[in-house]
C-alpha cells in the first residue's frame, strides 16, 4: 500500500469512515508513519471532516441535560467511565459520541417509567425532540456515507487541475460522476485569498462558461453544480460573491474532461 495507491483509491477517506478492515488499518497507519507528506494530507482530510460533523450537529435541547442531571442524582446508579480510543476516527467520533449520549439519555429516562410517573412524564415530554436530534444525526452519517460512495464509485472519474503562473502552487481534485450527476472538489491546495477576492468554477459548454460555484473559502471538500455536457472545468478569481461572467484574465487553473 504505497501513497499512490492510497490516494487514488480513496483509502484515507475509508480509514476515516472505519471502512477499512484491521489489517488494512495497521499497514494505512505504518505507512503513515513513515510519510510526513502522506501524514500532513490525513490530518487535513481528518480536519474538513470533523468540521462537516460540527456544522451539521443537531444541539439537544437544554432540558435534556437538566433532566438527565436530576435523574442522576436522584438515582443510586454508578457512573461508569468509558476509556476513550485514540485510534477512533474524528468524525465516526463526533457523530457516535452524541448519538450515544442522547440514546443513552432516551433509555435511562424511560426506565424510569417503572419507578415515579414523574419520571414518565419527562420521558413524554422529550421523546419526541430526542428522535428529532438522533434522526438528524443519522441522516448527517448517511450523507457522509453517500460522500464516500461517489468518491469510490467505478463511475466517478477524478481530475487534478494545476495552478498556471497566476497561481502557480494550487491544485484542485475534482471527482466528476456523471451517471449520478454530482461534482465533488478538494480545495485543499487552493492558495488563500483575502476577503475582496473568491474563487469561482465554470464549465465550458461549446465555448459558453457556465457558472458551477463559488468555491467557499471556509470548506476544503465541498459539492459544486454539474452541469451537462462540459467540456472543461475552469477557475478564475473573481470578486468576493463571485461574477456573472469569468474574468478570463483571472483564469489560474482548467483541465479537459
Amino acid at each position: 500500500m504505497d501513497k499512490a495507491y492510497i490516494l487514488e483509491n480513496n483509502i484515507l477517506e475509508q480509514y476515516l469512515l472505519g471502512e477499512l478492515n484491521f489489517s488494512e488499518q495497521e499497514e494505512l497507519e505504518q505507512t503513515l508513519a513513515n510519510d510526513a507528506t502522506l501524514k500532513q494530507e490525513f490530518t487535513t482530510l481528518e480536519n474538513s471532516l470533523e468540521r462537516m460533523a460540527m456544522e451539521h450537529a443537531i444541539t439537544p435541547p437544554e432540558t435534556v441535560k437538566a433532566s438527565l442531571m436530576q435523574a442522576v442524582r436522584s438515582s443510586n446508579g454508578r457512573v461508569i467511565q468509558m476509556n476513550q480510543n485514540p485510534n477512533i476516527k474524528m468524525y465516526l467520533a463526533v457523530v457516535a459520541s452524541v448519538a450515544a449520549v442522547l440514546l443513552i439519555g432516551f433509555v435511562y429516562l424511560f426506565t424510569q417509567f417503572n419507578y415515579t410517573q414523574e419520571q414518565l412524564q419527562v420521558v413524554e415530554q422529550e421523546n419526541s425532540q430526542l428522535k428529532e436530534s438522533v434522526n438528524g444525526l443519522n441522516q448527517n452519517l448517511e450523507d457522509a456515507e453517500q460522500l464516500l460512495a461517489l468518491l469510490n464509485s467505478p463511475d466517478t472519474q477524478q481530475y487534478i487541475l494545476e495552478g498556471n503562473a497566476l497561481a502557480p502552487n494550487a491544485k484542485i481534485v475534482s471527482y466528476v460522476n456523471h451517471d449520478e450527476k454530482a461534482v465533488v472538489i478538494n480545495t485543499k491546495n487552493l492558495p488563500k485569498l483575502d476577503d475582496t477576492k473568491d474563487y469561482q468554477m465554470w464549465a465550458d459548454v461549446e465555448g459558453e462558461m457556465i457558472n458551477m460555484g463559488v468555491i467557499d473559502k471556509n470548506k476544503e471538500l465541498l459539492a459544486m453544480n454539474y452541469i451537462d455536457n462540459a467540456e472543461s472545468l475552469n477557475v478564475t478569481i473573481e470578486p468576493a460573491g463571485g461574477s456573472d461572467h469569468p474574468t478570463v484574465a483571472n483564469l489560474v487553473s482548467n483541465i479537459f474532461l
